[in-house]
Order: structure tokens, then sequence, then C-alpha cells
């Protein structure tokens, strides 16, 4: 991708980074599962959990992204292999997505007294904010970017998406009752599309040197 490493496109790198995590992390889709997993706490409650997973997850997305070339090299994994599952991981969530399906976890109301101190590291931020997609985007966009600029632009981005997932959970109970379930299911349907024209580009992106060096083109 010789357009992430071009200075003079630092504004379209970042909104191709800050698209791709946003329509990964979904935040908007994300508020049914994090209210059904807040429900019994206050808002104060409602507002540390979400800034504890966020921070959590943000800390996760940097250590993959800074540290996938190295786990790579000792299970000898091509990147251009993880370009082609993450697209297949993308087009599925995207096509889910496309579906306006929510994977809802539903607790016990013993089990959430239990876990409630847990409940920001696991479901929230793992895997509900980072998970599989998140970190194989971290990783795969930290490996095509070489220069320092594109680097700091993709963690500006991770971290402007966080903070807007945490706004967004922060006042969860309020954007429910406004939008309402209609207009979640829309902005899911929405960025579901967005997320399938991501997969085809990450599919054909690792599937394409892969053909040209089993064919010597």
């Amino acid at each position: 991708m010789d357009l992430i490493n071009d200075p003079s496109n630092l504004l379209t790198v970042f909104l191709l980074y800050f698209t791709s995590f946003f329509t990964i992390i979904n935040p908007i889709g994300s508020i049914p599962v994090f209210m059904t997993l807040t429900y019994n706490l206050t808002e104060e409650e409602k507002s540390r959990t979400s800034k504890k997973a966020n921070l959590t997850a943000f800390l996760t997305l940097i250590l993959f992204a800074f540290t996938g070339h190295f786990l790579f090299k000792f299970f000898g994994i091509s990147v251009d292999s993880l370009r082609i599952v993450g697209g297949v991981i993308f087009f599925i969530m995207g096509y889910d997505m496309l579906q306006a399906k929510i994977g809802r976890v539903k607790l016990k109301d013993d089990e959430i007294t239990n876990y409630v101190n847990n409940i920001a590291i696991t479901p929230l931020a793992i895997p509900l904010i980072c998970g599989p997609g998140a970190i194989t985007n971290a990783i795969v966009l930290m490996e095509d970017t070489k220069n320092i600029e594109s680097k700091l632009i993709l963690i500006i981005a991770i971290l402007l998406v966080l903070i807007l997932n945490f706004i967004l959970q922060k006042n969860s109970t309020l954007i429910t009752k406004i939008i309402g379930d209609t207009g979640i299911n829309v902005l899911m349907r929405l960025m579901g599309l967005i997320m399938m024209v991501i997969a085809v580009d990450f599919f054909f992106a690792g599937l394409t040197p892969i053909l040209k060096g089993i064919f010597n083109l």
C-alpha cells in the first residue's frame, strides 16, 4: 500500500485508519451489548467500567501492533496470509453487521455480581472492543507502514476511535433513547457494507503476492 507511506497523503491515510478501526470496533453496534453487561450499574460505575475497558483495549492493540512482526517471525507466519485471513474475518463480520445482527451477551444476576470488577477486561475490552478483527487490522496496518508519520497516525486513529467509543458507551442510555433500535440497525448495516469493502481489499492484497510467488510472475 504505497498510499500509506506517502507523506503528502497523511489526511487520507488517517481517514483510512480511522474508518477501518471504527467499522471493526463498531461503537454504535456494541452499545446494546454494553448496556446488557452494565444494566445493574450506576452511571458513574458505567463510566469507570468503560474507561478501563477502552484503556485496556488501546494498550492491547498497540502491543500487538508493535510486536506482531516478531510473532510472525517466531511462528513463521506470513503477513500476506494474515491479510487473507483478516479479509475473511472482516467479510463475515461485515455480513453479520449488514444483516443487523448484534451479538448479545447475557449474564445472570449472580454472575454479574461476581465478575463486576473484571467485566471491563473480559468481555468488554477483550473481545468486544479488541477482538480478532481489530488485532489483525492493527498488526497488518502497522506492518504496512514504513515511516514514523504513518505509525504515529495509526496510533492516533486507534486512540480517537476508542475515545469516541468511550463517549458513546458513557452516554449509551441517552443514545438508545434518541435513535432507537431502528437507528442502530441502519448504522450497523452501513458500517457492515464498509467493512465488506475493506475485507475485499485486504483479501486480494494478501492473495496477489502469494499467487505471484507461486507462478513466478
